[in-house]
């Protein structure tokens, strides 16, 4: 019996689920909208909600759990890189760190929670999986 499991385990590890809602947060930051399965989507909420949450203290302790949640790991710059000041050597991950702190949190600063909208969508052609579209708010 599974009464009183809070999450859905998605078929995966517990390892690649962490990967896996690790890539779908990057991807939902970068893009504030994909598409997906229903049952990724519902739970994908949560952490996106959470991670909002983060965003809208914009400390340094939030600013590195938000690192810690999104599995970053910064590629290193060699010096004549990082004199060069042209950021097209950075990986996506400072790009996505940077717009969570600077548009999406003071975005939802006077909201309270349900930062995301979930829309369903047909279903799959191939496997007849239930789709979903997760988005932030445009509010």
């Amino acid at each position: 019996m599974r009464h009183r499991k809070g999450r859905a385990k998605l078929g995966r590890t517990g390892s690649h689920k962490r990967c896996l809602i690790a890539n779908m947060l990057k991807s939902l930051v970068e893009q504030e909208r994909i598409l997906t399965t229903a049952a990724k989507a519902k739970e994908l909420r949560r952490y996106a909600d959470r991670l909002i949450t983060l965003a809208k203290k914009n400390t340094l302790a939030s600013r590195r759990a938000a690192i810690a949640k999104l599995m970053i790991r910064y590629n290193c710059l060699s010096s004549k890189q990082a004199r060069g000041g042209n950021t097209a050597h950075y990986n996506n991950d400072r790009k996505v760190i940077g717009k969570l702190f600077e548009t999406l949190g003071p975005r939802f600063l006077d909201r309270q929670g349900g930062y995301t909208r979930l829309i369903k969508g047909t279903a799959r052609v191939g496997d007849n999986a239930e789709t979903c579209i997760i988005e932030f708010l445009s509010e």
